[in-house]
């Protein structure tokens, strides 16, 4: 049933999309040199690694010269990337990878290798689900480059382990072990207003309360 969800969801997203992704893609090649997704390499359901698909918000080669975290005012951010950062576009594109399995709509946020290898035997769980474009911890991080900027920490990446990682943990194995279709329905009405509620200098909707007793 969730699979027959995805595949509906993000080909009918795909396609009511597809103005508002050519203009991306076309503002991105005018912009910097480079492809117009991102790729990277992430950790996907049973730890197999698969490409992303993002649009590309920073210059060209950027993890080659940076932390995998990135702040609000990272230099190497384009300016058609913080545009494409502040309303998500960049994860609307990973609708691409549900379609073709790696990712689903709802589910835990996919990692990079080296933070998967951080994983305790109970963190592990959250690789028995196929990772997903939005989940509770994307929802209550939805400024994470914000948080990451105002630690006062230099490193990013150090500060998204202090700060954000924990957290995230915590309740992407809430969701693990809690999952059903009718939260998922509620992570993604969470998911849209929340994108509303703070694009107006409110706050994430939805959220629980406490992730793990």
């Amino acid at each position: 049933m969730k699979r027959l969800f995805d595949i509906i969801v993000s080909f009918f997203g795909l396609l009511i999309l597809s103005p508002i992704f050519i203009t991306f893609a076309i503002a991105i090649k005018m912009e910097s040199r480079g492809p117009i997704f991102y790729r990277g390499v992430r950790v996907g359901r049973y730890g197999r690694p698969f490409r992303i698909f993002k649009f590309r918000s920073m210059v060209q080669d950027a993890e080659k010269v940076g932390a995998s975290s990135t702040s609000i005012t990272d230099m190497r951010v384009t300016r058609i990337g913080r545009l494409i950062r502040k309303f998500k576009f960049d994860e609307f594109s990973q609708l691409i990878n549900v379609l073709l399995g790696d990712m689903s709509i709802v589910g835990p946020r996919p990692e990079v290798q080296k933070f998967v290898d951080l994983y305790t035997d109970e963190e592990k769980q959250i690789l028995a689900v196929r990772p997903g474009i939005t989940d509770w911890s994307s929802i209550k991080f939805h400024n994470e480059g914000e948080i990451i900027e105002t630690s006062g920490i230099m490193d990013a990446d150090e500060a998204y382990v202090k700060l954000i990682r924990p957290e995230k943990l915590r309740l992407q194995l809430k969701y693990v072990r809690e999952r059903n279709l009718w939260i998922d329905i509620k992570i993604i009405i969470s998911t849209v207003l929340t994108l509303l509620s703070t694009r107006m200098g409110g706050k994430p909707v939805g959220v629980p309360d406490t992730a793990l007793e």
